[in-house]
């Protein structure tokens, strides 16, 4: 029981929250059930180390301890291949425990314990590697509110968990709270932050009537909203979702190994069977004993099976996915990191992802007036007056620059603030109040006095947007016009350079900014090629043509990437900002949103082919340099134990590299 209330099963799971403090667990089943299975193989072979030990003095004993290793090691190990064979599969679980079973019926009992440990040994590394990456990865991120404040009939308000929350209830969304649920707004107005939608960093109007999307940051107004959606499809089931794919999607050449591994299985217990037969007939040999043929060719069984060859792969991609996880990158699956390693070119798209979305003011610019009555210096203090009373992006970029400039606020009197339209004021000019406004286009045009509002239509063409984000301020008969820019993500210029000088990726930009704004970002990063004024057809063709030539891998975070990222041969997308949409068409999302790893993550893709070809030519060379000397008697049953097991543990650990890199 929680003091907040009692816990329902899956909504702990859906928590994030690791699973060794689940509730549901007593203090002494947390700590034993962590690493069981690796638990159990370590005490086993110390089992067996003193089983091997009191055989030389104390037989009786040893013989009972030789029975708790075949207990502890062997029970899972028969219960797995009991539950194969009833399903009709003959894999390397059969093999192995046919082998063990085998190794005491012809008195070989302490090989056939040495067997099972360190069979149970390579297995629970496999287990702890895939458990550690599921855990890692529900830890990473609270990608959404938990809570959300309800609006009950009689208004009354109360907190409610969000997945508790049906379609229909309004909730109250006050400022600087982030949206929990799609909805509808019923009351109020507001600039929200839909960043991890569209990629862009402007605020938003939104007002009585319109749609807002769950994760949406409000920011200055109070809005309430009546639920749309619920949160059965909410950022956290996705990534859910998501760990359960990259489990699931295995790379090609593991997808092989798999299928080779039920036939292999069942052609080398086709031939131990033969060869126990044949060899006394051709050798004249015993059928029973150290030289008999059932000990030569269970030595073969043993030394043939390819438990290394089959863990070579999926040790490797967890360990590398693990590692992923820990840095908060999201992979859906070991098969992304061979398409990312076999990529030469990578695509940026521009806005929020090698852009900050934290906004700068660029420039001031007069752009109408009947009779001068400000400078532009005067404009940005009043702006800067008008600004400080508001929470949003372009405040803060006008209150910065202003402090940059070390000017001093003008005096406000009768301020209003229209949450989602814009700020107005009386200021004093020239010995005389005036009536100051501030905003986008919709508000000042309603404020434009009428000797100027039958040129509105004409002057807004006139205007030289440059595809700027922009606001306007209005000072009686004069228009300013204020420029705001992305600025640049400082990681992304060394991130960059990295790409190309120390992994030889090619990075390139597409955006559908005007291209002198993205030839300036490009510029900054490092980045030479730029395909600008892009719509998302645009993008998809060039990312089709790029994917198709070399392999392209591009990052994006809006609904207008995700066409692209879908059909690039690796999508990159952010989790933090990024939109669902985005997420869902991506392969890799980094959680955090922290593009300096993406240098990091090519050069782990490469690492990660390297360790899953050297466990493969390990495993061979066991598989080849044991099987025939087996077979002639000149490998005993013990060392074709250690050979075929050591290899496997020695794969394991050659993969666990990867953890640490």
């Amino acid at each position: 029981m929680n003091p907040a209330g009692p816990y329902i099963f899956d909504e702990f799971f859906a928590s994030g929250k690791e699973e060794s403090i689940s509730p549901f667990l007593t203090p002494k089943s947390r700590i034993w059930g962590k690493n069981l299975p690796l638990k159990t193989a370590l005490f086993s072979a110390v089992l067996l180390l003193f089983s091997f030990t009191t055989s030389f003095f104390l037989p009786p004993l040893s013989h009972l301890l030789l029975l708790f290793v075949y207990f502890f090691a062997g029970t899972p190990a028969l219960l797995g291949s009991l539950e194969d064979l009833k399903n009709f599969q003959i894999n390397i679980d059969v093999l192995m425990t046919l082998a063990a079973l085998l190794s005491v019926l012809i008195g070989s009992g302490m090989e056939g314990a040495l067997l099972l440990v360190l069979f149970e040994l390579s297995a629970a590394m496999e287990n702890m590697v895939s458990e550690k990456t599921r855990g890692t990865l529900l830890s990473l991120h609270r990608l959404s509110p938990r809570s959300a404040c309800v609006i009950a009939d009689d208004g009354v308000l109360y907190d409610q968990a969000v997945k508790e929350i049906p379609i229909g209830t309004r909730l109250l969304i006050k400022a600087g709270e982030i949206v929990p649920l799609d909805g509808l707004i019923v009351d109020g107005s507001s600039f929200v932050n839909l960043f991890h939608l569209t990629g862009e960093s402007h605020p938003v109007p939104k007002k009585k009537g319109g749609e807002i999307q769950a994760g949406a940051r409000n920011l200055d107004g109070t809005l309430t909203v009546a639920v749309t959606r619920t949160s059965s499809d909410s950022t956290l089931t996705r990534i859910i979702q998501l760990i359960t794919q990259a489990q699931e999607a295995k790379p090609r050449l593991q997808k092989f190994l798999d299928r080779f591994g039920k036939w292999y299985a069942m052609t080398i217990i086709a031939l131990f069977f033969l060869f126990a037969l044949t060899l006394p007939l051709i050798l004249s040999l015993p059928y029973l004993g150290k030289e008999g043929g059932i000990y030569r060719a269970l030595a073969f069984l043993i030394a043939a099976s390819p438990c290394a060859l089959i863990i070579a792969t999926p040790t490797a991609y967890l360990s590398a996915i693990s590692s992923c996880a820990r840095k908060g990158i999201l992979l859906k699956g070991g098969v992304v990191l061979d398409a990312l390693a076999s990529c030469k070119k990578i695509a940026f798209d521009k806005t929020g992802t090698l852009t900050t979305g934290k906004l700068s003011c660029v420039s001031i610019e007069t752009v109408f007036t009947t009779k001068p009555i400000c400078t532009t210096e005067e404009a940005l203090s009043i702006a800067y007056a008008l600004e400080r009373n508001a929470v949003h992006p372009i405040a803060d970029a006008i209150i910065f620059r202003a402090k940059e400039k070390h000017l001093q606020a003008k005096e406000i009197d009768e301020f209003r603030s229209l949450p989602g339209y814009g700020l107005e004021g009386n200021v004093e000019l020239e010995g005389r109040r005036v009536r100051a406004s501030i905003g986008h286009t919709e508000f000042i045009g309603e404020k434009m006095p009428k000797a100027l509002s039958e040129k509105w239509e004409a002057l807004q063409s006139e205007i030289r947007w440059e595809g700027h984000l922009n606001t306007l301020l209005l000072v009686e008969e004069t228009l300013f016009l204020f420029h705001f820019l992305d600025s640049v993500r400082p990681e992304s210029i060394s991130m960059i350079q990295r790409l190309k000088e120390q992994e030889g990726i090619e990075p390139i930009m597409l955006t559908g900014d005007h291209e002198e704004i993205a030839r300036a970002v490009a510029e900054k990063v490092g980045i030479q090629h730029v395909y600008a004024n892009l719509r998302p057809e645009d993008k998809l063709a060039k990312v089709a043509e790029f994917s198709e030539k070399e392999g392209l891998a591009m990052v994006g975070d809006g609904i207008n990437d995700a066409p692209a990222l879908a059909r690039s041969t690796v999508g990159i997308s952010m989790g933090k900002i990024g939109s669902a949409t985005a997420i869902d068409a991506s392969d890799i999302v980094f959680l955090n949103d922290d593009l300096s790893l993406l240098d990091w993550l090519v050069r782990k893709s490469r690492d990660t082919l390297s360790i899953v070809k050297q466990n493969i030519t390990l495993a061979l060379c066991v598989i080849l340099f044991a099987t025939t000397p087996a077979l002639l008697g000149l490998v005993p049953l013990w060392i074709a134990v250690l050979l075929h097991e050591g290899g496997t543990v020695l794969v394991g650990l050659n993969s666990l590299r990867l953890l640490k890199r």
